[in-house]
Parts: C-alpha cells; sequence; structure tokens
C-alpha cells in the first residue's frame, strides 16, 4: 500500500529538481517547423496587388471547398480575382491551393493564433489575404 506512494514521490522529487519546460507564451513563442501550414496569405507584386491571375486551379483543388473565386478583367485584358474568399472554419490546411498556384500567389503562413469572436471573422477577404502577415 505505501509501495505506490512512495513511487509517486519520487516522480514528483524528480520532477520538482528538474528543469523547466515550460514557457511563457505571449512573451515567448516556439519555433514552428519550415513545414507548417498556418494562414492563408496573398503574394503582392511591387504595386502592393495581388499575383493572382484568377485561373481557379485553387478552387478546382481544394478537397474542402472553401475557396470561392470571382473572375474580373482588368482594362488591358488581363484576368483578376474580383472576389476571392476562403473560408477558414471549412479549411483543413491542406496546402494544395499552395502546390496548385502557378504563380505562387497563394501561400499558408507561420500564423497559428486563430481565435477570433464571430464567424465573420473566420472569412479570409482577397483584402485581409493582401495584408495578413508572413510570419
Amino acid at each position: 500500500m505505501i509501495l505506490p506512494l512512495l513511487k509517486g514521490l519520487r516522480l514528483t522529487l524528480k520532477m520538482f529538481f528538474s528543469p523547466q519546460v515550460t514557457i511563457r507564451y505571449p512573451e515567448e513563442r516556439r519555433a514552428i517547423s519550415p513545414r507548417w501550414r498556418g494562414m492563408h496569405y496573398f503574394e503582392k507584386n511591387p504595386a502592393g496587388e495581388t499575383t493572382c491571375v484568377a485561373c481557379g486551379l485553387c478552387v478546382a483543388v481544394c478537397p474542402a471547398r472553401c475557396i470561392s473565386l470571382a473572375i474580373s478583367e482588368r482594362a488591358d485584358g488581363t484576368r483578376t480575382p474580383g472576389a476571392y474568399e476562403i473560408d477558414a472554419l471549412r479549411c483543413i490546411f491542406c496546402g494544395f491551393c499552395q502546390e496548385a498556384c502557378p504563380v505562387n500567389a497563394i501561400r499558408l503562413g507561420q500564423d497559428y493564433e486563430y481565435v477570433h469572436e464571430t464567424r465573420a471573422d473566420f472569412l479570409l477577404t482577397k483584402e485581409r489575404l493582401l495584408s495578413s502577415n508572413k510570419g
């Protein structure tokens, strides 16, 4: 009866005198793997616009069907996304959209803080994708 109690006390004392493994989260952050797939963002060209050519491959390859695209044309005849939305609540962060993009316009960043107050905050529009951080 006393043997399990002594084993538990031994483990407690062992952990008490070992180095801490806890980090202070808001001030310190853990190193993230380079292969981590976080929140989406758009790559920008030097003019600050998206490099997306509205080919629709990301929409076609998405297994969760969380991407919607409305294509529009510029005055010079090039295609551009008129409206581009990703529902982050439906997204499974598989990275297929990033792999399918021929111009590397859509990327998955290193951001892992997905906390929002309303469901509407999880709708990533073209403007939010352009303003998102890469890391």
